[in-house]
């Protein structure tokens, strides 16, 4: 039988303390999940050496019964054997010693009948195997969670809306609340993948994107427009109208001698923010020059200009 080394497996040494156990058992647990390896056995194996090395280390009495094991190793491959006189049974008789129970709370980890070893079961209790394929299986496991993006466009994002979408065949919707930002999680429990042993199934997290606008741009809860308004508007004053994304026409008021570039603040105009009220609109006037004059405009221009000498 092959004495299993478990510092070496999680790749920590003999002092390591139980937070370093932990940290170094998360992410190799973490590269070498059978979610993030479909079908590769090679992987599937590490993980079950991974979680067995973890199983003994991280429980107190059981690293400490593994030390001492170590020191006693040459000892049982002489003497021990697999058929129930094993090092466990010695270890647990006469002597005033202590009896320990090392069934595992840890078979659900396991996607296969394999359990944990031989090295395992015979010096921790020959009786670990069929718990541990009858924790694998009457334990749940909730399905495995899915990611996907939801477009919706920036009048939705500020009037909210309630969009379908078609996912694994199954039409869906989900609300769009006012004011939502772009990359926003949203979370739909119980829309994720089946899951196993009766375990619930997992869920959807849907980020949203929000559509560019062709008139108006967004910067958190307030929105920047720009608005053409010819050389006389911007001269002389007037009004200037603006349809706002919930479908509404306003009035804009230019004053006079308006430069080009001017912002102007429509306040309380913007997006709705979550926890009530609304952001600004900006609104940034463009002054156009007029193109192909008639010959009685440009004579008025001219005038205009010597007027001003």
């Amino acid at each position: 039988m092959e004495y299993k080394d478990y510092y070496k497996t999680l790749g920590v040494n003999k002092n390591a303390t139980a937070e370093e156990i932990k940290k170094a058992f998360r992410q190799l647990a973490k590269k070498y999940h059978p979610d993030k390896n479909p079908g590769n056995k090679s992987a599937e194996e590490k993980f079950k050496e991974l979680t067995e090395a973890n199983e003994v280390l991280s429980d107190k009495e059981k690293r400490k019964k593994y030390d001492m094991l170590g020191a006693n190793w040459k000892q049982y491959q002489t003497s021990g054997s697999a058929d129930g006189n094993d090092w466990s049974n010695q270890f647990n008789s006469g002597g005033g010693r202590r009896s320990y129970d090392f069934s595992s709370n840890t078979g659900g980890m396991f996607e296969s009948e394999g359990g944990f070893s031989d090295f395992f079961e015979s010096f921790f209790g020959g009786s670990l195997k069929d718990k541990t394929r009858a924790n694998t299986r009457t334990q749940s496991r909730k399905g495995r969670d899915y990611e996907s993006k939801l477009s919706v466009s920036l009048n939705e994002a500020y009037s909210g809306s309630e969009p379908e979408f078609k996912i694994n065949g199954k039409i869906l919707k989900v609300k769009i609340t006012p004011g939502i930002e772009d990359g926003k999680k949203l979370r739909l429990k119980n829309q994720g993948g089946e899951g196993t042993r009766g375990g619930e199934k997992g869920d959807l997290y849907l980020t949203i994107n929000i559509k560019k606008h062709p008139l108006y741009d967004r910067k958190g809860d307030d929105l920047y427009f720009n608005l053409d308004c010819d050389l006389y508007t911007a001269i002389l004053g007037g009004k200037k109208q603006l349809k706002t994304l919930d479908g509404k026409t306003i009035n804009i008021t230019i004053p006079k001698e308006t430069d080009n570039e001017t912002i102007l603040r429509m306040k309380d105009l913007g997006m709705p923010k979550l926890n009530g009220g609304k952001g600004d609109l900006f609104v940034a006037i463009k002054v156009r020059i007029p193109k192909n004059l008639s010959s009685e405009e440009k004579s008025l221009f001219e005038k205009l200009a010597n007027i001003r000498k």
